[in-house]
């Protein structure tokens, strides 16, 4: 019926007006809902939501005990090698560097090895009972993507995807659409409405599309006003970006299960990459697609009903999130104060103290987005998630958070923090170094007597710390190719196993690549962000440009310089080339795309500038005849025996 009337404009114009061609807007009649502004002071709702697992306790302390037990193994060999002739400060201060860098990569392994044997014994079933098939809608879904200065195309192209996608499961008629626009720029705005022209005539689903006039609070305000103007007519919403797209199946499951667990406020998918063209967008995708279940899995496990939100590809309980989200505006200038800018996080700590279940599953495919098509790219965005999350140290301690809340909001804080505190790890242990001259010994060779550097600690004992620290960190990245590689069909999906190993191989010597990098990038966003430098609101580039390397090394500068100085240690001093090898793998961030790195990596970041060159790097990862020939294949680009 929504599917003929959409075709009818006659009917449609009758029903809702004609549209508005002063400001471009095709909108329903107006369901307003009320949605105050939120105060951090307001106690917290002890109402425990039904979803909750009974035994989320112990599930709890089997992660952060195996953690501790995991950190405090990784933390004895240096403490033993330091304790040697007693502490100095500087070996004092290392220590306490290394407790803090440990915990979180014991705690990432963890997580991945409890979703490691979640799927291997339950495979994709969670807490959430997904029924094998989803009964069709009994309420009204809103779908809304908020666009900002993108490329109109290629987003109604992906509502497209998603709407032939409901229609084909006779399901569109339960889904309405709304594009959501805070475009500033009028050749966009123009472009987005004669999109949305095109499509609305066209889809299954009833199609709305708005403009406003001032994008105050950017998309979480954009959200704000839909829910506040129209959310009383939908009992749930699925928010999307513009490079989302989600299959019908994901959706009805979503909702099936909205309307089946009423203490449910919000369901977080976990999606997946898709479209890389350039090596590093592939890099990620790859990397995602064959490691992120394991994570995704684990971090469901033990967080139960007080997970994450990330912002999109989630669905929403429109009036629960009325109730408890309006967010505050924080007190102080920019870049602290102002309006929320990481607001997904936020959301969440708001919906779990106000009572209401929020979920992560990783128990559902058919969820999808894109990458930024080069790493220059992915820092700029890097930069303002960088200053939401710094927003959020001024909540830590406010009154009514749950302390997963606070968890929450201190791992996304370390996501950044880590890395200066690496920075400085990897200062003092050359301090540390310099102040010790090397251990030489004579020894006889054909050629004569030459002079070798010995360690100037138990070998094994440093073996012993290496082993474990590679452990942890490529352990999950380990643990998501076997569970590939044992599923039959999925093996296949990926080229097979000599795919899947090269492709694993290879995307984990570009994490050792990007690692100092970003290491060096963090470090200065922070340096800038506690400077008072406010990031803005820029729109996300997602086509690929090519970028010249005189471009290349401007924009790495500071990853050049401290390239440059620790290239120039390494020389004076090539017997300290083990010990950094030690200090960079104790010392990366716990992420997917992070790995131990090789200092002399860092004077080589202007090298990143080929992963934006989509002609020249691209296409080479995509296989040519055989999946064997081929890197980063992904489930869904090959299908064949393995």
């Amino acid at each position: 019926m929504d599917a003929l009337s959409n075709h009818s404009i006659g009917l449609i114009d009758e029903a809702f007006g004609m549209a508005k061609s002063e400001t471009r807007t095709w909108m329903p009649g107006p369901a307003p809902l009320n949605m105050p502004r939120q105060s951090f002071e307001t106690p917290l709702n002890d109402v425990r939501p039904g979803t909750s697992p009974a035994n989320i306790a112990l599930r709890r302390t089997v992660i952060f005990a195996s953690t501790l037990v995991l950190a405090f193994f990784a933390f004895l060999t240096p403490a033993k090698i330091y304790a040697e002739g007693g502490f100095s400060t500087l070996e004092i201060l290392a220590l306490v560097l290394f407790g803090a860098l440990t915990i979180p990569i014991s705690c990432w392994f963890c997580s991945a090895m409890a979703g490691f044997i979640l799927q291997r014994l339950q495979g994709t079933r969670d807490d959430l009972d997904f029924r094998p098939v989803a009964r069709r809608p009994q309420t009204r879904t809103a779908l809304l993507m908020p666009l900002y200065n993108e490329d109109a195309g290629a987003a109604f192209g992906r509502l497209s995807r998603i709407e032939q996608s409901l229609a084909k499961l006779d399901a569109a008629g339960a889904f309405d659409i709304f594009v959501l626009s805070d475009t500033t720029q009028d050749d966009a705005a123009t472009a987005e409405w004669a999109a949305f022209q095109s499509f609305r005539v066209t889809s299954h689903c009833r199609a709305f599309y708005r403009r406003r006039d001032k994008n105050t609070e950017r998309k979480a305000g954009n959200i704000a006003d839909w829910v506040q103007n129209h959310g009383a007519a939908y009992e749930t919403m699925v928010i999307l970006d513009a490079d989302s797209t989600m299959a019908g199946e994901t959706l009805l499951h979503l909702v099936d299960a909205m309307e089946r667990k009423p203490d449910i406020g919000l369901i977080q998918t976990t999606p997946t990459i898709v479209a890389g063209r350039t090596l590093y967008q592939r890099t990620q995708q790859f990397g995602v697609r064959l490691y992120g279940r394991v994570a995704g899995a684990g971090l469901a496990w033990w967080s139960g009903s007080e997970s994450s939100y990330w912002g999109h590809n989630a669905i929403v309980r429109t009036a629960a999130f009325a109730q408890c989200c309006g967010l505050p505006v924080l007190p102080g200038r920019k870049p602290f104060g102002g309006h929320v800018m990481s607001h997904d996080v936020v959301e969440a700590s708001l919906l779990r103290r106000a009572g209401w279940g929020v979920h992560l599953t990783a128990a559902l495919g058919g969820t999808y987005e894109e990458s930024p098509p080069s790493l220059q790219a992915f820092m700029s965005r890097d930069r303002r998630w960088c200053q939401g999350n710094m927003q959020h140290l001024q909540l830590l301690t406010a009154p009514g958070l749950t302390a997963m809340s606070r968890l929450q909001m201190v791992i996304g804080v370390m996501a950044y923090w880590a890395s200066p505190l690496w920075f400085l790890s990897l200062l003092t242990a050359l301090l540390i170094q310099f102040q010790t001259a090397p251990k030489l010994e004579e020894i006889a060779t054909l050629g004569g007597w030459r002079t070798i550097v010995l360690p100037r600690h138990d070998g094994y004992a440093l073996i012993w710390m290496t082993v474990l620290t590679w452990l942890l960190l490529f352990g999950p990245k380990l643990l998501g190719a076997i569970l590939v590689m044992s599923r039959e069909h999925e093996r296949a999906s990926f080229g097979g196993s000599a795919s899947i190993l090269k492709g694993a191989a290879m995307e984990m010597f570009m994490s050792m690549v990007m690692a100092p990098i970003m290491m060096v990038s963090h470090t200065r966003m922070l340096i800038e962000i506690f400077s008072g430098k406010d990031s803005g609101w820029r729109p996300q580039q997602r086509e690929a440009d090519r970028i010249t390397w005189a471009e290349a090394c401007r924009f790495h500068a500071w990853e050049l310089r401290a390239g440059m100085v620790f290239a120039a240690a390494l020389l004076a001093r090539p017997d300290l080339a083990f010990v950094f090898h030690r200090s960079f793998c104790r010392c990366c961030l716990p992420r997917p795309c992070r790995s131990s790195p090789h200092v002399p990596r860092l004077a080589n970041s202007s090298a990143i500038r080929d992963h934006a060159d989509p002609g020249r790097i691209g296409p080479r990862t995509r296989p040519a005849a055989h999946p064997a020939s081929g890197l980063y294949i992904s489930h869904g680009e090959w299908v064949g025996k393995p």
